[in-house]
């Protein structure tokens, strides 16, 4: 009679309406003999075909045991986006699947398809929902398949979260300069206090509304194609961050009008001399653009930081999953070695087949229907937990903002006059530096402690795992046994003896399996370290690449206006400069948003690539000895795992391109943005030096007119009245046609240049 008892252990779901340990993978099971003599093999995917066949590998023609002989033609990786179970196949419960269900609805032909490159299956990742999140604490208690982009989708918060700061940060900055100067002109009486109040006023609240502008069409953005607020697609996140991009050009160009706008008001209320008037916008260039490298570099460092958090998410991510993962797989394996016992029973005629599988069948269901119960309860005492640590953030969040709020209001409230502006830049930077440091710190420690808390829980759970089936085996070896198969007492105790010894070595196989898949892991993820460092690098080129070619443009629009004096050169070269800095900081974080969303549209086939690289390690490692075909299975999964590798990295540079050629049209467009600007800038110039040019003739010609008039009024008798007015209107009247056509003549270099 056929022995179908390994089919229990491998694929037995405690009830027909399943719970949330299983999930549905296919594996063929073995028969007693072959049970038997894979006793040494790995605790995990021991049988090398079945791995060879999850890997879709094409068997050798004179491969003796062949899963695809049941005519499937569809050996490839690249082609199924799902293979049927075979005849010689059941469905097994995942050993690497955690404690929570992943087969819900639509999500279930992602998550469980080995397909790794088919457009159909890119598709509906695109379309895949995955929960929204808001920190990482929410994270612990997702899906396993979920976490990668949720991780990601966090990186991209982070990063928009440091724009607003650092925008926030520059207004706030370009006011308070405004409010040195408008300081200095009421010390100097040039203006009174209601008119310095209600200028400050005005330019605060026409920056305020700026702002509002911004945060409606980002609202906007947010709500648009929202069909469940708790739930988003990586489509849906990837057009948000487009539009959040154009939303972030737009409001620059915004600020820079709003900014030269303030710029010229300041001038008109000053009252001061041509010279005066022409140094302040000078002055204000200079000092923005000291702004604008401390808030690049403040932008560069927690950037980086961002980053290396989530590394720090995705190891204690893993070390969480592991754990779950790690407690099926040790019931399992005690499982396994209570079956092979019963087998030797049978062997023995001491047990019939039929009387071994309803034991078996029992105990299966007794267990896995307990540890399904305690999985609920710890994954809801999970959920507990995390909103119990989420209201008390939300609670020191905003503690720490009013305490903020008052810190930065004491500083700001203080006088500073135009020549410590440096002084207030570096306490105010220094203020912001630590306001941030502080609550990244207090979000780094509530992280590991919500981390550490979820893993006491499962820790929990596998020791009351161990303990109900220990009581269970107990139970069947001391009770159940003696009455079955008319043993005595003192042999089934010994029967459990036996079984604990057997577990030893197996439970120490266990735990090498995972000290191997963790190294593994590391391994990959100082792989995705050297990737960022790439994308870094890559993104520092650009800047550069932007920079040497904007300065030669703007030297070579300079050098061919011409008549412009080396104070009027050197303002447009350094407003200018100023623009450029805010592209390029746009560039900067917008470039690693993109390299965010390629390894979110990759993330899907990265996973199932590693998980079989994994595999292939492990089952390579997992015995010394392998018979040819073995060999030759190993060797096919080997050369199946580099073509994935070469197709993966072929299909992510493409992706890549693709972002790349959004960045490149976003970047046109802010300088598009530049230009137009720059132009108005370099026309205001060129018609303020025309009307220079023109006072300065003006006041020359007055002064000889002067003289001329005395030394006719001397000279001729007929000096009259009548005479020397007509005299100075006809003089007045060709001065003005000069004036007219100089003017015209300058005008239309204007017109030229633009």
């Amino acid at each position: 009679q056929k022995d179908d008892s390994q089919r229990l252990l491998e694929g037995f779901t405690s009830d027909d309406k399943g719970h949330s340990l299983t999930r549905s993978k296919a594996e063929s099971y073995t028969s007693k003999e072959e049970m038997v003599s894979e006793e040494d093999e790995s605790p995990l995917n021991s049988n090398i075909t079945a791995f060879a066949l999850k890997a879709k590998v094409i068997y050798p023609i004179n491969q003796k045991f062949r899963p695809l002989a049941d005519g499937s033609s569809n050996p490839s990786l690249h082609e199924s986006p799902k293979q049927a179970a075979l005849p010689n196949q059941v469905m097994e419960t995942s050993p690497s699947g955690s404690l929570g269900s992943l087969s819900q609805g639509d999500k279930e032909d992602c998550s469980s398809s080995t397909t790794i490159h088919s457009s159909a299956s890119d598709d509906r990742f695109q379309a895949r929902t995955f929960l929204k999140v808001t920190c990482f604490p929410e994270v612990l208690t997702c899906e396993s398949f979920d976490v990668k982009l949720c991780l990601y989708s966090l990186l991209l918060k982070d990063l928009m979260l440091l724009d607003t700061e650092l925008r926030r940060e520059k207004h706030v900055i370009f006011i308070q300069v405004l409010k040195m100067y408008l300081t200095d002109f009421y010390h100097k009486k040039q203006i009174t206090d209601d008119l310095f109040k209600k200028i400050l006023l005005t330019q605060e609240n026409d920056f305020e509304e700026l702002q509002k502008q911004l945060d409606s069409r980002i609202q906007n953005t947010e709500m648009s194609g929202a069909r469940n607020s708790e739930y988003q697609t990586l489509e849906d996140l990837e057009r948000k961050e487009r539009e959040y991009s154009e939303h972030i050009i737009d409001n620059m160009e915004a600020f820079w009008k709003q900014a030269d706008k303030a710029q010229q008001f300041l001038l008109d209320q000053s009252k001061c001399s041509s010279a005066k008037a022409s140094k302040i916008p000078m002055d204000l260039t200079e000092r923005m653009i000291a702004v604008e490298g401390l808030l690049s570099e403040s932008q560069d460092l927690r950037a980086m930081d961002i980053q290396e958090r989530l590394f720090n998410w995705e190891l204690m991510v893993k070390a969480v999953d592991s754990l779950k993962s790690y407690i099926p797989e040790e019931c399992k394996c005690r499982l396994n070695t209570v079956s092979n016992i019963l087998d030797h029973l049978t062997v023995k005629n001491n047990l019939s087949v039929r009387q071994k599988e309803e034991l078996l069948t029992d105990l299966h269901k007794a267990f896995w229907e307990q540890l399904a119960h305690f999985s609920n309860e710890c994954a809801q005492q999970s959920k507990d937990l995390i909103l119990k640590q989420l209201e008390y953030r939300a609670k020191k969040r905003e503690e720490f903002k009013h305490r903020q709020k008052a810190e930065q209001g004491s500083l700001l409230s203080k006088t500073f006059q135009t020549k410590e502006f440096h002084d207030f830049l570096k306490a105010y930077q220094e203020l912001l530096e630590r306001h941030r440091q502080i609550w990244w710190d207090l979000e780094d420690d509530d992280d590991w402690e919500s981390a550490e808390a979820v893993t006491d829980l499962y820790k929990d759970l596998h020791s009351k795992a161990s303990h109900t089936l220990a009581e269970l085996v107990k139970e069947l070896f001391l009770q159940t046994l003696p009455a079955v198969t008319g043993l005595s007492v003192r042999e089934c105790e010994l029967l459990k003896e036996e079984w604990q010894e057997n577990l030893v070595p197996q439970l120490e196989k266990l735990d090498t399996y995972h000290q191997r898949r963790w190294k593994l892991f590391q391994e990959q993820l100082l792989l995705e370290k050297e990737l960022w460092l790439k994308e870094y690098a890559l993104s520092a080129v650009i800047q550069k690449h932007l920079s040497e070619t904007q300065e030669k443009m703007i030297q070579g629009v300079v050098s061919r206006v011409g008549g412009l004096s080396d104070e009027s050169v050197n303002y447009i070269l350094q407003k200018h400069k100023l623009l450029l800095c805010s592209v390029l900081r746009r560039v900067t974080l917008r470039s690693l948003g993109m390299a965010t969303l390629t390894h979110m549209r990759m993330s899907r086939k990265k996973g199932l690539l590693q998980e079989l690289r994994e595999q292939h390690v492990l089952q390579k490692s997992s015995s010394h000895c392998h018979d040819e075909d073995q060999w030759q299975l190993l060797k096919a999964v080997e050369s199946h795992i580099l073509e994935e590798e070469e197709k993966l990295e072929e299909e992510t540079q493409q992706t890549h391109l693709e972002f790349h050629q959004q960045l490149v049209n976003e970047v046109q467009e802010a300088l598009h943005f530049l230009q137009q600007h720059m132009e108005q800038v370099i026309g205001q110039t060129l018609l303020q030096h025309a009307r220079q040019g023109a006072a300065e003739k003006n006041s020359d010609d007055e002064t000889d007119l002067k003289e001329r008039l005395v030394e006719t009024a001397v000279e001729s008798v007929y000096g009259t009245h009548n005479n020397i007015n007509r005299l100075v209107q006809n003089y007045y009247q060709q001065l003005g046609k000069i004036t007219e056509s100089y003017e015209g003549k300058k005008l239309q270099q204007l017109k030229s240049l633009q």
